[in-house]
């Protein structure tokens, strides 16, 4: 995979992160274990395709640092987003919308886009950029991103555990009610 642009990288990635994250929470999805760790291991598998190394030279640990305080930001937006609530069934339920699906197509369009521009806009603004920050290559931006990914995933799935937790600890509605949807 070495042979692949930073851009198609950044193309499959985004994509791939993206229609399991859309296609797992769009809509009305009952919350499982499965469902939560799908989207992870999506996000480990990327990992493990497309990180080749983590460069430690000059400011590259905190550039990618700050990859993965804007994917917990970005995690904790897009989980604000996603309301949770006990069904008729007793089972928690998510309902993903709108709001939801467009933090998550920005936030990969962004990345895919950044990555295009690195390599056909603004490719010597960059260069300049990571030289005068001492950050060491194409490396650092991907792994940035793809660490981004990671953590609004693994962020995204916290609150998802803590929305469950915090209605399985709340009293369950008397039967015969219509469904609790009051968001969490």
């Amino acid at each position: 995979m070495n042979h692949l642009s930073q851009f198609v990288i950044a193309l499959i990635a985004s994509v791939s992160i993206l229609t399991i994250i859309l296609a797992t929470d769009l809509g009305r999805r009952r919350v499982t274990n499965m469902r939560m760790l799908r989207s992870v291991l999506a996000v480990a598998v990327i990992i493990a395709i497309f990180v080749h190394s983590f460069p430690t030279s000059g400011n590259a640990p905190s550039f990618q640092l700050i990859g993965v305080g804007v994917g917990v930001i970005c995690g904790l937006v897009a989980g604000a987003l996603l309301p949770a609530h006990r069904g008729a069934d007793g089972q928690i339920y998510t309902i993903g919308g709108f709001g939801y699906a467009l933090v998550w197509i920005v936030l990969s369009s962004a990345r895919v886009l950044f990555a295009y521009g690195a390599e056909h806009w603004f490719a010597e603004g960059l260069i300049r950029f990571s030289i005068e920050n001492e950050l060491s290559g194409p490396d650092v931006y991907s792994n940035a991103f793809v660490f981004m990914s990671l953590a609004m995933v693994l962020t995204r799935t916290a609150v998802l555990v803590a929305k469950r937790r915090r209605i399985h600890l709340s009293p369950a509605e008397p039967a015969g009610k219509d469904e609790q949807t009051a968001a969490v």
